[in-house]
């Protein structure tokens, strides 16, 4: 019983210590704009890979893994697709996607808003085309399309730098493109 109560002064002692001897102070401030589009463009690169989300015809949310290209510099995505999927047809009927980029850590994720639009343009096609996908669209003409998603806003978490949540209400930071 004494080492229990022991336990418990020197745990109450150091909860008190802690946030006085300046470990409270480590909390960032609110990072900027350009902080969170660094921390956001270097976890694209790492994971590679990215969930796009459309809503079905019941405006039931559908997930699916690309794979993601880096965006431009404006934060402009683009994914390659079929055009006879089921992901294209969703988004004529409703432009509204979301993307979702984890830490290949899992130490944080990445969240953006955005809006698609189908693109059918051989100049942009030939942009945005990766060699990997040849046997995937074997005729480039017919069976390839792009989806550019021009985002609103994204969302930004990294245990890594130290971008959380709010502590309340878990918030991400956010950013609100133009």
């Amino acid at each position: 019983m004494k080492s229990f109560k022991k336990f418990s002064y020197l745990t109450c002692l150091l909860l008190f210590i802690l946030p006085l001897n300046g470990v409270s102070q480590n909390i960032k401030a609110k990072p900027s704009d350009q902080e969170l589009i660094d921390v956001a463009r270097e976890m694209i690169i790492e994971s590679g890979i990215c969930a796009l989300i459309t809503l079905d015809k019941e405006g039931c949310p559908r997930v699916r893994m690309m794979d993601s290209l880096i965006p431009d510099s404006d934060f402009t995505f683009w994914f390659g697709t079929n055009p006879k999927s089921r992901k294209v047809n969703q988004i004529r009927k409703d432009p509204r996607v979301s993307l979702y980029y984890q830490d290949p850590d899992d130490s944080g994720y990445l969240m953006i808003q955005g809006i698609a639009q189908l693109v059918n343009d051989p100049a942009e096609k030939e942009k945005h085309w990766k060699d990997e996908w040849e046997e995937f669209y074997p005729n480039k003409a017919e069976d390839f399309l792009l989806i550019k998603v021009l985002p609103q806003w994204m969302e930004v978490i990294s245990y890594a730098y130290n971008i959380l949540g709010d502590s309340i209400t878990w918030e991400a930071p956010k950013v609100v493109f133009d």
